[in-house]
């Protein structure tokens, strides 16, 4: 097993879109890149602790590559937009891309360079292509929240 660890926006979106993959055995969101251990929610959202809401991938790369999650990264947001998605705005919101081995990060900065040459995005990419760092899981009540609600973003 592997992990990835993406961040594209307000991460109860993002776990969807990567929750049902054949090969994905698990996620999880949470919060990373920041400064502040183990950080709430409201501290997060407070703009003081530098975290982006993520999501965190366990997946089997016999089954589904780290490109193959690449692709639907990219797809699953607006790689264009600086610290924020939609109508979410702030620093928590920022898209990123956390490498957690020298394999990962060549692979992002490749799918990014393909990205930005295909023409496809009008704007200049802002994503971050960063070390992984300590992942907090956030609280429960996140996890799996439109599973939960009976919802989702429909990825």
């Amino acid at each position: 097993m592997e992990k990835a660890t993406f961040a594209a926006g307000c991460f109860w979106g993002v776990e969807d879109a990567f929750t049902d993959l054949p090969g994905v055995q698990s996620t999880k969101v949470g919060y990373t890149g920041g400064r502040a251990g183990n950080p709430t929610y409201r501290e997060v959202c407070g703009h003081g602790t530098g975290h982006a809401e993520a999501v965190e991938i366990v997946f089997d790369p016999a089954q589904i590559s780290f490109e193959q999650l690449l692709d639907i990264f990219w797809n699953a947001h607006d790689p264009t937009q600086l610290n924020r998605q939609g109508p979410d705005i702030g620093d928590q919101y920022r898209s990123a891309i956390f490498y957690h081995s020298e394999q990962q990060k060549i692979a992002a900065v490749e799918s990014l360079e393909r990205l930005d040459l295909s023409g496809r995005l009008r704007r200049r990419i802002v994503t971050e292509i960063v070390p992984a760092v300590t992942f907090w899981e956030a609280e429960q009540y996140h996890q799996k929240y439109h599973q939960k609600q009976g919802g989702g973003c429909g990825f």
